[in-house]
């Protein structure tokens, strides 16, 4: 009989073993979470850009719809939006009459880390440029602080021979 209860009473509880086995595993198991999900983070905050990029440029060509010019200045695309636009953060350049009317997202914070990573692979999916738009054919994919989408891209005037 005694032999049946010290059975038992071992057979109740943990051991300590068991137990930081245990902990380890789920320890484990959390660092791998930690990691998946800060990388889709990284990927969803990279794609709310491209998708801001892309309301801007639809609203510059509602612009140009009903005004028959193009935008010069955010506030004039304002009217088209539904949310107002972060001018510290966004910009409508067009550097010459030569150059392209363009989009452009520029926070060293952000675009310096993993979400310029996710920026770079989309880049070409998403019709995206990294830094200035230099010429139309073949954009500066070379990096910095800003990335952008063409908006407009140059007429160029063509004589007949």
């Amino acid at each position: 009989m005694k032999k049946m209860i010290k059975k038992y009473r071992k057979a109740k509880g943990f051991t300590l073993v068991e137990l930081l086995i245990v902990v380890i595993i789920i320890g484990i198991l959390a660092g791998m979470m930690m990691l998946t999900a800060g990388s889709a983070t990284d990927k969803a905050q990279a794609v709310r850009i491209v998708s801001d990029l892309r309301n801007i440029k639809s609203a510059a060509f509602m612009c140009y719809v009903e005004n028959n010019t193009w935008p010069t200045a955010l506030a004039s695309i304002d009217t088209y939006m539904d949310a107002k636009i972060d001018t510290s953060k966004y910009t409508l350049q067009q550097l010459s009459a030569t150059a392209p009317l363009a989009i452009s997202y520029t926070d060293a914070n952000v675009i310096n880390t993993n979400v310029g990573a996710k920026l770079m692979e989309m880049k070409d999916s998403s019709g995206l440029y990294i830094g200035n738009p230099t010429t139309v054919k073949d954009p500066d994919y070379a990096g910095g602080n800003s990335v952008g989408m063409i908006i407009r891209k140059p007429t160029t005037t063509t004589t007949n021979p």
